[in-house]
């Protein structure tokens, strides 16, 4: 994890900054950015944390998949092509949620 990547997940980006890459959906993701596009049919059910802090994803897959909850993700979901997929990142380790090095709280998706 290298928190020199803290800029590219800022919710507020200029022209400089790299356009969301597209990624195929896997068991465990990696995103570099504060946008990933997925495509593919895997559920995802880890999210490797681009920086140590807390930060906030935004995932849009572009085919239907989901998230699944046998990972570090709180909450999972069934998921519907084009539509924004919000992650918030606590990465204080929580015992009650079974996860050694923090967890993303799926917080919201957009509606149609």
């Amino acid at each position: 994890m290298s928190d020199l990547l803290f800029q590219q997940l800022s919710t507020v980006q200029d022209a400089t900054q790299p356009t969301p890459p597209t990624v195929t959906a896997a068991a465990t993701i990696a995103p570099t950015t504060f946008v990933t596009v997925l495509t593919g049919n895997t559920a995802v059910a880890t999210i490797t944390p681009p920086v140590q802090g807390q930060h906030m994803l935004c995932i849009v897959p572009g085919t239907t998949t989901g998230f699944t909850t046998g990972g570090n993700i709180i909450g999972g979901t069934t998921t519907v092509s084009g539509r924004a997929y919000l992650f918030v990142f606590n990465p204080i380790p929580d015992f009650a949620w079974a996860t050694t090095g923090g967890h993303y709280f799926l917080v919201s998706s957009t509606t149609s």
